[in-house]
């Protein structure tokens, strides 16, 4: 599954180099309601959501994706109002879960559930995969995947690029001041297959697209 990763310029660079990229924190999303998309108007039901998503932070992160690049307010928001770094990827499908955006809390699987903190496979992965509507631009598509020995010069933890993860594409922000050399210089040897271009905004709509006029960067 081709998904895309927006970032900075000054971290997309130093993880192009490192071949890695920055696994999110549960206990750190921007979004409070991170697991907790189910109805809990249930005082226990509440403490025992509460308590799994405090345990799952302890062990368990996240790779955030978009399965498009072209939304301009993915740019703003996440590659620093577009003068950073969109790096594509080729996913594993059984690694990629599409998030599903509602309107409403998740009353029927409140109900469903027989006893408190005792969740099946299917019915957690729903709860992990769940946000509010208004998410929805972000066209979000996320990998789990567990937390272990932490770098110590940044102190966040990161998931190497493989076959599993495989980096494709680097688009450049149409604001960024990143150079054809800069991306040279941080793929190294590792290049060969990976598509690299600057974007800028599009003339009949409100998207961003590919710049192929090679002149306009240098």
């Amino acid at each position: 599954m081709q998904v895309f990763h927006f970032v900075g310029a000054a971290h997309g660079l130093e993880n192009i180099r490192k071949r890695r990229i920055k696994i999110a924190l549960i206990s750190q999303l921007n979004d409070p309601f991170e697991l907790l998309s189910v109805d809990l108007s249930k005082p226990d039901l509440r403490r025992a959501f509460h308590a799994l998503k405090d345990t799952l932070a302890q062990n368990t992160g996240l790779l955030c994706f978009s399965s498009k690049w072209s939304n301009p307010v993915l740019w703003s928001h996440y590659a620093d109002r577009h003068q950073g770094l969109c790096l594509g990827f080729d996913l594993l499908d059984d690694m990629a879960a599409k998030v599903s955006y509602k309107a409403k809390r998740l009353v029927a699987e409140a109900e469903a559930l027989q006893s408190p903190g005792v969740l099946d496979e299917a019915l957690m992965r729903r709860f992990l995969t769940t946000k509010y509507a208004h998410w929805r631009y972000e066209s979000e598509v996320r990998s789990f995947v567990g937390i272990d020995e932490k770098d110590l010069e940044t102190g966040h933890y990161f998931l190497p690029f493989s076959s599993s993860l495989k980096l494709t594409h680097i688009i450049v922000g149409c604001r960024s001041g990143v150079s054809r050399g800069d991306l040279s210089e941080a793929l190294g040897g590792n290049g060969r297959d990976v598509c690299c271009f600057k974007a800028r905004m599009a003339f009949r709509s409100f998207k961003i697209v590919r710049n192929r006029k090679s002149s306009f960067w240098t």
